[in-house]
């Protein structure tokens, strides 16, 4: 197989180069999102226990620290941070008036916090993943250039010989062969784990929607006014 990439043409050389390189930098990736989605599932669940535990939201954030993998403490830190910063500027206003009940009106801002967190957080976790996409759709295509290629070296030795022989047609073969192979051996994992990846995603993404709905609910019966 050496002995065929090597006498191979330079336009097949090419192509297995940039598959192979592709694979590599894929391999990374799927090693790096995998410890990285694992770090997320063993921050969030103690994280919600503790949610779920607290006395207050003040309790929970002097201990945030310690989920910092966590994309729902994450969440968390920036809602409790836009609800403390809305309680401190109503407080401001209110200036010595009774200060008893529900200290805020309105809720947008603490919902615009909660989705832009969101947002940030899924774009973390689906950084680097486009990378597994382009070489799963285009993998397979690298490699049908470099079979045509291969093919075309075939024919074009058949018709400087003038014959069809094992040995004449062999050697192009191969290199389409091996062009073949390698590009789908690049495109097959990519698509496989950036399917299981974008799955993992989806769901982490459900996780946050609740809890976010969970916080508004929490923030609604403890600080607002009903309007």
């Amino acid at each position: 197989m050496w002995h065929a990439i090597s006498s191979a043409n330079i336009i097949v050389q090419l192509s297995l180069l940039t598959l192979v390189v592709m694979s590599v930098v894929t391999w990374a990736i799927i090693a790096q999102k995998r410890k990285q989605f694992r770090k997320v599932r063993q921050a969030n669940e103690p994280f919600l226990d503790e949610f779920w535990r607290a006395d207050s939201l003040d309790d929970i954030y002097e201990h945030i620290s310690r989920y910092s993998d966590s994309p729902l403490a994450n969440l968390f830190k920036d809602g409790y941070l836009e609800l403390r910063k809305m309680a401190d500027s109503n407080l401001a206003q209110k200036k010595g008036n009774d200060e008893s009940g529900p200290l805020l009106t309105g809720i947008d801002n603490l919902e615009r916090a909660l989705r832009k967190a969101t947002d940030s957080e899924i774009a973390l976790l689906e950084h680097r993943l486009s990378f597994l996409a382009t070489t799963g759709s285009s993998g397979p295509f690298i490699g049908l250039f470099g079979t045509v290629i291969g093919i075309m070296t075939a024919f074009q030795k058949i018709a400087q010989t003038g014959s069809a022989n094992l040995a004449v047609v062999a050697p192009g073969i191969s290199e389409a062969l091996i062009a073949t192979a390698v590009g789908l051996f690049a495109a097959i994992p990519a698509s496989v784990f950036y399917n299981m990846y974008v799955a993992n995603i989806r769901k982490l993404e459900l996780d946050m929607q609740n809890f976010c709905a969970d916080f508004l609910n929490i923030a609604k019966r403890n600080f607002f006014v009903d309007e």
